[in-house]
């Protein structure tokens, strides 16, 4: 991953390794410090792990940056930061779960600014993307799973919440039917949660690259403006999708744990 760029460029068009292993060179993840296997789990340092490191580093010193002096009205990166909060509270945790949503708003704040530096750390040279990789976003889909879950026990019990699984009035033969397919849909709807932010994330990257293969395909220095220009267009617009993925994968949640907290659910 932190191979000279240059040299690597030469030796795909050199060698012929086309598109596909181009790409995908840069989209997978890569290890950068190797570290023992132990009982068969491979605990070695990837290039998505530590992004993933960095983000959670960025976001600490910013927010202690930002609030290191106490003021009423915070000024400045603070205020920049309060400002996005905000928004964030009252638009996806507010709108969908309540004022309940107050204990759940710490993990729901911190998926968004986790996505989202991950998402913008992808754009950086150099950089990878720690959210194309299926691991990280189904791990961020298991959480709010799990949060959603602890939220609906908390506020009903045990017994009463999963009982809320079986609509009421139905047939008794129709109940060993609905309780798998109640089940079935619960997980589907955090697996669909966590291919979106993969996909959305990982085909930015894939479109960019495969535009920039194409100066080593054709190898024909005429055609170099072309897919530039086209790469910077993408990469702009990869920029919003990188702020919208963060915002849609913390109103999704929202909206899961408000589910599991509805009287209804």
């Amino acid at each position: 991953m932190f191979l000279d760029q240059t040299e690597h460029h030469e030796a795909v068009a050199e060698h012929g390794a086309g598109g596909v292993d181009f790409i995908m060179h840069h989209i997978l993840a890569h290890k950068v410090i190797k570290l023992p296997t132990i009982a068969g789990v491979d605990l070695s340092i990837t290039s998505h792990v530590l992004m993933m490191f960095i983000a959670s580093i960025l976001i600490t010193v910013a927010f202690i940056f930002a609030f290191r002096k106490k003021s009423i009205v915070p000024t400045g990166f603070a205020n920049a930061l309060e400002s996005i909060v905000d928004y964030i509270w009252k638009e996806a945790i507010l709108s969908n779960i309540g004022p309940e949503g107050k204990a759940y708003a710490p993990y729901l704040l911190t998926a968004f600014f986790f996505i989202l530096v991950c998402n913008f750390i992808g754009l950086v040279p150099f950089g990878a993307t720690a959210t194309g990789n299926i691991s990280t976003t189904a791990a961020l889909a298991l959480m709010t799973l799990f949060v959603g879950q602890f939220a609906g026990i908390r506020k009903f019990g045990f017994i009463k919440f999963y009982k809320h699984l079986i609509p009421p009035n139905l047939p008794v033969f129709i109940i060993p039917i609905m309780i798998p397919v109640e089940i079935v849909s619960l997980f589907a709807r955090h697996v669909a949660l966590a291919i979106r932010l993969f996909a959305n994330m990982i085909a930015g990257h894939i479109t960019v690259l495969a535009i920039l293969s194409l100066i080593y395909i054709f190898k024909n220095w005429l055609i170099v403006p072309f897919p530039l220009l086209l790469a910077l267009f993408v990469s702009l617009l990869e920029v919003l999708i990188s702020l919208i993925q963060a915002y849609v994968f913390t109103t999704l949640s929202a909206v899961f744990i408000g589910l599991s907290i509805s009287e209804d659910h």
